[in-house]
């Protein structure tokens, strides 16, 4: 994948976050807060390199993220392609 498209969807799967995360009006601070519950050392400023794209979030982040939204991946991943 060139990097070029990888910045693209990594930035789309970041703002698919973000919407996620202001259709339930909540801060990044507190889906933060959600995610420290869970054991995550997830800080504001992490939280925020996730909606912006330059985070790498792993997997176990996602599920956690998908509870947090209450949704799924097919959602989180809307719009984005393996191409």
């Amino acid at each position: 994948m060139s990097q070029k498209l990888k910045q693209i969807q990594d930035v789309s799967l970041g703002n698919n976050l973000q919407n996620l995360r202001n259709s339930l009006n909540l801060t990044q601070e507190q889906v933060a807060a959600q995610l420290q519950i869970r054991n995550f050392s997830i800080t504001r400023s992490i939280y925020s390199q996730m909606e912006a794209g330059t985070y790498n979030i792993r997997i176990s982040e996602l599920i956690a993220l998908a509870e947090i939204f209450r949704t799924d991946f097919n959602t989180i991943f809307k719009g984005l392609s393996y191409k």
